[in-house]
């Protein structure tokens, strides 16, 4: 018998500063089991920085058709493809192809120097891709946020950007790789 995903309510509170996106958002968010809260929340954070009426959760984690989020406009044109974790480039090149922007979120610490050290020259052609590094510390402290009934607070400003439940605040800091 296979394992069901976890299901994961978040009432999250945007206010982005930077781009004078002021939202609330219920949000339902389904942890495949072999997904981590670490990978979840960085799922989840990837939506507040980018958040927009039309971003959507994908099934980026089991089919590589889709992005873990995307941007579509009405007539189903992928505008923002977003994957979160060590996609493989070759995923990355094809997810080029269709959208017409790629952001990538990598984290894992060591594992992820490496994963953008070897795949450097073959992101260097890709025009349309940004790639950024949580740390590993950032990341964890993350996963500690997540539980099955959220209530958080997102604060973009100046390029910094917190996330909050009420009771723990976590600073992002994020590294611009490509």
């Amino acid at each position: 018998m296979a394992l069901k995903s976890t299901v994961f309510k978040a009432n999250l509170q945007i206010a982005d500063m930077e781009r004078h996106y002021y939202q609330d958002h219920a949000l339902t968010l389904a942890r495949h089991p072999s997904e981590t809260d670490e990978r979840m929340m960085v799922r989840l954070l990837a939506f507040a920085l980018h958040a927009d009426e039309q971003l959507a959760f994908g099934q980026g984690m089991t089919d590589d058709e889709e992005a873990d989020l995307w941007r579509r406009d009405l007539t189903g044109r992928i505008e923002q493809w977003i994957d979160v974790g060590l996609p493989d480039e070759k995923l990355i090149r094809k997810a080029c192809g269709r959208a017409d922007e790629v952001v990538v979120y990598a984290y894992g610490g060591r594992t992820a120097e490496m994963w953008f050290a070897q795949n450097a020259s073959g992101f260097a052609r890709l025009s349309n891709l940004r790639v950024y590094s949580l740390p590993q510390e950032t990341t964890q402290a993350l996963a500690s946020l997540a539980q099955r009934s959220m209530n958080l607070q997102c604060t973009i400003q100046d390029g910094q950007v917190w996330l909050s439940d009420g009771e723990a605040s976590v600073e992002v800091t994020r590294a611009t790789l490509k």
